[in-house]
């Protein structure tokens, strides 16, 4: 395990990551943990979180009821920690490195702006058209780091992205999103066995384009409400160069208002199972 501090966060180039933080007083933390239960494999499945510890929405400021949960904007983080403890604990055969880019998302004099063109650890430009789209800014530079640095073969990442999600699935069902058929088999059978819904939502390329800025490389929000969960998959698909990628939106399987026989009142834990069987399907002879 290897937590980052600022200072080494700021030398691998992830400026997405520190525009989103630097409205906070918290200090942000790049968290990677690796475990290796294959050794005899070259292989190696990358879980990226969503560790945003608090979203205010920044200067695209929440409504005082949309604000009130955002404590559980950590849910992916939560998730992808507690799958690769799983995975060590049971001494899984599996290959996996779990990455979590933590920070919260605050208003401040210091904070990112609204029209803001910022950068990444990729070398893209990004337009900031919301401070509340802040979540794939983070997913995009612990994406960038997944493959450039850790050489992952494949990258899974899970997040409370978009309101969007909840508003097409309820809190039934977790949105997922990819163009590699090996993942998407893998977790059809990890959703089998672990009980976790999910529902493949179309990535065309042609969904792409909802990300497309006048002003710089990528923009990080389109302005209609249209197709914004498959928008904000594309946006962090954007940064993982050609490295097999698998997005699950849990924005409404995170947390629940009631208990039922899978989940309890609130945090609902979705996704640790979820990434525990599909990391177990990845490495299957």
């Amino acid at each position: 395990m290897e937590i980052f501090e600022p200072a080494a966060i700021r030398a691998l180039g992830m400026e997405a990551f520190l525009n989103v933080a630097k409205g906070s007083d918290e200090e942000p933390r790049l968290i990677v943990m690796r475990y290796r239960g294959k050794p005899d494999s070259d292989k190696t499945l990358a879980l990226v979180g969503k560790g945003v510890m608090y979203d205010s929405g920044g200067y695209g400021i929440k409504t005082t009821q949309s604000m009130y949960r955002m404590f559980g904007d950590m849910a992916g983080s939560a998730a992808v920690i507690s799958a690769i403890r799983a995975l060590a604990e049971t001494k899984a055969e599996v290959n996996v490195t779990a990455i979590v880019a933590a920070c919260e998302n605050m208003i401040s004099g210091h904070a990112f702006r609204n029209g803001d063109i910022i950068g990444s650890m990729l070398g893209k430009t990004i337009e900031i058209f919301s401070t509340d789209a802040e979540g794939r800014l983070t997913l995009a530079d612990a994406a960038t780091y997944a493959w450039q640095i850790e050489k992952v073969d494949y990258i899974v990442d899970i997040a409370t992205l978009t309101g969007a999600v909840v508003a097409a699935l309820g809190n039934l069902m977790t949105g997922a999103l990819t163009d590699d058929e090996e993942l998407w088999s893998a977790l059809e059978n990890a959703s089998d066995s672990a009980g976790d819904l999910v529902w493949r939502l179309p990535f065309h390329e042609e969904y792409a384009d909802l990300n497309k800025s006048d002003r710089a490389d990528i923009r990080n929000s389109s302005a209609g409400r249209g197709a914004a969960t498959i928008a904000g998959g594309h946006f962090v698909r954007a940064f993982t160069g050609k490295t097999p990628f698998l997005h699950l939106d849990i924005a409404g399987t995170s947390y629940s208002d009631s208990a039922d026989d899978r989940k309890p009142k609130g945090a609902s834990g979705v996704g640790v199972e979820l990434l525990y069987s599909l990391s177990k399907e990845m490495f299957k002879e």
